[in-house]
């Protein structure tokens, strides 16, 4: 299988911290326009994969190819700007600034351009298409009618819908969704999630989830791969992982 079919790989990927061995030699692929999720137990070594993934850390071994490209310990604003994308766990907008305001923000801008502001009519008209293109977003992710809420009034849920708006705005290829339904309540987790589904199968992005409520999340899933301290303990579609004896013992059982 040629790399151009998948968005995102790891080969043998490392990460240790001292003596602890944090990501173990992982081999993961994510297709194009698929949702991948990177499911295990809380200190699995999940959101250390996307971190090594991503640049926030620098991996000890191995290699991360994005859109067919080496991106192995680059900056995270080089990986950022490729088009390889991440949210966290514990959503951060600018909480005064408006929802659409939160969107527009990632959208580039070149009244930006200290030489273009003083001059309108450099890019008034960009501004305009530019909160075009937000609406939509926000449309498509079911929070156009709260565009004039400030971002501290919305709820958990509408935050992390939020957060992949702003990814979306910045015409991210691959979206890594850290926990997007964690802490929220479970109908919904459901609603999230089939969001996540549509967008997926409206544009040309692939996601990578990254969740530990298997319950909720494995139906959205188009593939899966489970770990347990570090390493991939599974791999396969949603029926496969349900059913696999190790997720069972090391996941369920938990």
């Amino acid at each position: 299988m040629g790399s151009e079919k998948y968005i995102l790989q790891t080969d043998d990927l490392v990460k240790r911290f001292g003596g602890l061995v944090a990501v173990d030699h992982v081999n993961l692929r994510v297709k194009r326009n698929t949702i991948t999720m990177l499911m295990g137990p809380n200190g699995a070594g999940k959101s250390t994969l996307v971190n090594t993934c991503t640049g926030v850390l620098k991996p000890d071994g191995g290699k991360v190819i994005f859109d067919g490209q080496d991106i192995t310990g680059w900056p995270p604003h080089e990986v950022y700007r490729s088009g390889f994308v991440r949210t966290f766990q514990i959503p951060l907008p600018f909480q005064f600034l408006t929802v659409l305001e939160n969107v527009l923000v990632a959208l580039p801008n070149s009244g930006e351009n200290p030489i273009k502001a003083p001059i309108r009519g450099l890019w008034d008209k960009e501004e305009e298409e530019n909160v075009k293109r937000a609406f939509e977003i926000l449309k498509m992710v079911g929070l156009d009618t709260h565009w004039n809420w400030q971002a501290f009034r919305l709820g958990g849920g509408q935050l992390k819908m939020l957060e992949v708006s702003r990814a979306l705005a910045t015409g991210a290829k691959l979206i890594a969704l850290d926990e997007p339904i964690g802490g929220v309540d479970p109908a919904y987790a459901d609603n999230i999630l089939s969001n996540i589904r549509r967008l997926k199968e409206t544009l040309d992005v692939s996601f990578l989830l990254i969740e530990h409520r298997i319950d909720i999340a494995l139906p959205y899933a188009d593939y899966v791969y489970v770990m347990d301290r570090g390493a991939v303990i599974a791999e396969g579609i949603p029926d496969e992982i349900k059913n696999n004896p190790k997720v069972i013992d090391v996941y369920i059982g938990e």
